[in-house]
């Protein structure tokens, strides 16, 4: 096993454990792939949620871009409703986990089919 499978193991952990779901392991690793070499990079791996800066990121970079979505507050109330399923006071926010959710939230999984 290599890293990206080591992190992706771990990112499975803290969808089970963390946030309370069955990953769909097919699709957290197109997501994770998707994420490219920014998993490992520590500051660029995580996704800091105190900063609407980051938010922002997230919105722009990830869901209009990559998932096509149109911009609208539906955006940003998915962003905090994922940052609170991930539990507020979880210092490391995985990059790929907080993606994963939202690919999934959007029912956007076809765009990494």
């Amino acid at each position: 096993m290599g890293k990206r499978d080591d992190l992706i193991a771990i990112y499975a952990d803290d969808l089970k454990n963390k946030c309370g779901m069955t990953p769909d392991m097919d699709l957290l690793t197109k997501v994770t792939i998707g994420c490219g070499p920014a998993i490992y990079d520590a500051d660029a791996a995580t996704v800091a949620a105190t900063q609407p800066g980051e938010l922002e990121t997230v919105k722009n970079n990830f869901l209009i871009k990559k998932l096509g979505l149109s911009d609208g507050p539906q955006l940003m109330e998915a962003i905090n409703s994922v940052i609170a399923t991930y539990g507020q006071s979880e210092r490391n926010k995985y990059r790929a986990v907080v993606y994963y959710m939202l690919t999934k939230h959007f029912g956007k999984e076809s765009v990494y089919g």
